[in-house]
């Protein structure tokens, strides 16, 4: 099990979750940031300090946003373990589930 962000941080991405996570597992896509499960420690740091409440453990994810419980390990699964965010950069493309999800309204 590891944290889950889901639909409250697509075209938000705050990243006050990246500050508190101690082993820098928060990835920044275009349109939303996503937790690598294979680096995340379930330590719970991220949850608390995220402003719109859209981290949540895999199992407490809300029904509306089931798709988001496998939305982060899938974007991972070609991307991989790069062993920390900051190392890597932003990645230029954002999971299916995110890049299909409604631009917001101005």
């Amino acid at each position: 099990m590891t944290y889950v962000i889901a639909q409250p941080c697509v075209d938000l991405k705050d990243k006050a979750c990246v500050d508190e996570c101690p082993v820098d597992c928060i990835y920044e896509g275009p349109r939303k940031m996503y937790i690598n499960p294979d680096e995340c420690v379930d330590c719970g740091a991220c949850e608390p300090v995220c402003p719109v409440e859209a981290i949540f453990f895999e199992d407490d994810t809300p029904e509306e946003w089931a798709d988001f419980r496998n939305a982060d390990a899938e974007f991972f699964a070609e991307l991989g373990s790069p062993g920390g965010a900051s190392q890597l950069g932003p990645v230029e493309r954002d999971h299916p589930v995110v890049a299909g999800a409604p631009l917001p309204t101005a």
